[in-house]
C-alpha cells in the first residue's frame, strides 16, 4: 500500500497482534479531546484544507426531522467537487484502494465516484465521550487479543497500539443500546435482475448501556445478542437466526441459533461464523463480512499500517431517502453511482493476514476505517491466490435522533462473479427505532421457537 503516512500519533511501527497489549500512559490520554478528538482523531485540519478540523459533527437534526422519519440531508446545497471517472483515474489513485481501482477498471463505462465537500459530521452522545476516556487507560485485550476487559459504552482504545485494538474498535462502536430495523438485501443477477430479501432485525447492545459496567460485562460475558427474522420472500418468510456476541471468545465463543420454519425447530448453528455464508446472500459474502467484519479475530494477524487519506462514502443521505426505489439504488455491476456521495476523510489502514494452518475463504484482508467514526468504510478481499476477490463498501450517514454514525447501506462487491450484495436496503421500509423498548428473554432460543410458531 503506497502513501501511508503515520499521522502524528502512536503508530510510528506497525504493530502486529504478538506486540504488548499495553494500556497507554496518563500522558498519551492527555492529548484525547485536545489534539485529538475523543475518538482519537485528528481534530485539525489536513495540510491543504481538503479536510476540514472537526468542530463537534452535527450537533442537532435538520428543521422538521422527528425520530421515524428517514433522515433529512443535512447538506442538500453541497455540490459536486470533481468526479472520478475510469478516464481521470490516474489523476486519484493515491486516494484510493485497489479494490476501489479494480471497480474502476471491471466497469470503466458506467462506474464512477462524485465527490463533495468533506464534512466530519460524525457525533456521539456525551456519556459516551466520558465512557471513551475512561477506556482509554483502563482497557485491555485478553486471550491473545481475543477479548476485552475493562471497557464499557465507549471506544476501548481510542489511541490504538496495534490492528487487534483498532479492529475492537469498530466492533465495539457505539449504536445505541436497543434497535429495531427492518430492510433488507438483494443480490442482483450479472443483468441487474433482483430478489428483494426482507429482514426483521433487533439488536439489544449490554455493552453500549449507559450505566454498564466492566465489571458487569465481564461477568455477564455479552456485547450484543441479535435475532433476526426473514419477512419476505414467501418462501423463506420466518426462518430467524439469534446470536449471542461474547466479550471473551475463548471463555465462550459465539452462540448461535436458527428456527427453521419447515421443521419448526430450533437448532444451535455453530457454524455461524467466519467464512460460512452469509444469510440468503448467494454466496456473495461470508458471515464475518455483516458490519464489515464481526465475530473473534482469532483466525488473523492484525497489523496496523498506519493513517492515509482516502475517498469514502460519507453523509449518504440521498441513497437512504425514502424518495427513493430499490430499482433506482441497484443496478447491473453496482449500485447507482448517481446516488453516492464520496468524500476525502483520513482513515486507519488495518490489515489482517490468515494464520498458518488456519482455514478462512479470505488469505488477506485490508480494512479501511474512518478516523472519526471507527466504522469500516471500505475492504479490500483476497483470495488464496492472492489476487483481490472482493471490495466492501459502506455507506454511513449520522442517525441524529442517537446521534451515531453507522452505516445505511454495505455493498460487497464480487469481481469474479461481476455480481454485488446490498444489505441494508430501506428506502421502502420503516426506519430504524433506536428506542425500542426489548427484554433479554426475548432474545432466547425458547422465545425464537415461541415467535416461530405463532
Amino acid at each position: 500500500m503506497k502513501n501511508i503516512s503515520l499521522l502524528s500519533l502512536a503508530v510510528s511501527l506497525a504493530f502486529t497482534s504478538g506486540a504488548a497489549l499495553a494500556k497507554i500512559s496518563p500522558e498519551q490520554a492527555a492529548k484525547l479531546n485536545k489534539e485529538l478528538t475523543v475518538f482519537g482523531a485528528e481534530r485539525g485540519a489536513n495540510a491543504d484544507g481538503s479536510i476540514p478540523a472537526w468542530d463537534g459533527g452535527i450537533k442537532s437534526a435538520p428543521a422538521g426531522f422527528k425520530p421515524g422519519d428517514h433522515h433529512p440531508d443535512p447538506y442538500p446545497g453541497d455540490k459536486v467537487l470533481y468526479t472520478v471517472t475510469s478516464k481521470n483515474l490516474g489523476q486519484y489513485k493515491d486516494l484510493l484502494t485497489p479494490g476501489q481501482i479494480k471497480l474502476f477498471e471491471t466497469y470503466p463505462d458506467s462506474y464512477k465516484m462524485n465527490v463533495y465537500q468533506t464534512r466530519r459530521s460524525a457525533s456521539y452522545p456525551e456519556h459516551v465521550y466520558k465512557a471513551t476516556l475512561d477506556n482509554a487507560t483502563r482497557a485491555e485485550l485478553v486471550q491473545e487479543g481475543n477479548g476485552i476487559k475493562q471497557a464499557s459504552v465507549g471506544i476501548p482504545f481510542p489511541i490504538p497500539a496495534n490492528g487487534l485494538e483498532a479492529i475492537w474498535n469498530h466492533i465495539l462502536r457505539y449504536r445505541g443500546e436497543a434497535i429495531t430495523r427492518q430492510g433488507g438485501q438483494a443480490a442482483p443477477t450479472a443483468s441487474g435482475d433482483y430478489t428483494y430479501m426482507g429482514f426483521d432485525d433487533r439488536l439489544l447492545v449490554p455493552y453500549g448501556v449507559k450505566d454498564a459496567s466492566p465489571e458487569q460485562l465481564e461477568q455477564t460475558n455479552i456485547l450484543f445478542k441479535f435475532k433476526q427474522k426473514v419477512t419476505e420472500p414467501a418462501r423463506l418468510a420466518g426462518t430467524a437466526l439469534l446470536v449471542h456476541e461474547t466479550m471473551d471468545q475463548i471463555k465462550t465463543p459465539r452462540q448461535a441459533w436458527t428456527y427453521n420454519t419447515g421443521q419448526r425447530r430450533v437448532r444451535r448453528a455453530p457454524n455461524v461464523a467466519y467464512d460460512a455464508p452469509g444469510t440468503a446472500s448467494d454466496g456473495l459474502r461470508t458471515t464475518d463480512d455483516f458490519d464489515m467484519f464481526n465475530g473473534a479475530p482469532d483466525r488473523y494477524t492484525w497489523t496496523l499500517k498506519g493513517k492515509k487519506e482516502l475517498l469514502i462514502p460519507y453523509n449518504d443521505y440521498r441513497l437512504h431517502s425514502d424518495q427513493i426505489k430499490y430499482d433506482d439504488v441497484l443496478k447491473a455491476g453496482h449500485i447507482n453511482p448517481d446516488l453516492v456521495r464520496y468524500e476525502k476523510h483520513r482513515v486507519w489502514v488495518v490489515e489482517a493476514d490468515l494464520k498458518a494452518n488456519t482455514r478462512h475463504t479470505y488469505k488477506k484482508r485490508v480494512f479501511f476505517i474512518d478516523e472519526d467514526s471507527w466504522q469500516i468504510a471500505v475492504t479490500d478481499i483476497y483470495d488464496n491466490r492472492d489476487e483481490l476477490y472482493r471490495v466492501g463498501v459502506a455507506h454511513g450517514i449520522n442517525y441524529y435522533e442517537v446521534p451515531t454514525q453507522w452505516s445505511t447501506l454495505e455493498v460487497f462487491h464480487d469481481l469474479q462473479s461481476r455480481r454485488y450484495i446490498a444489505m441494508g436496503l430501506d428506502n421502502e421500509a420503516n426506519m430504524y427505532d433506536f428506542s425500542a423498548q426489548m427484554k433479554e428473554k426475548s432474545f432466547t432460543p425458547a422465545a425464537l421457537r415461541r415467535e416461530g410458531r405463532r
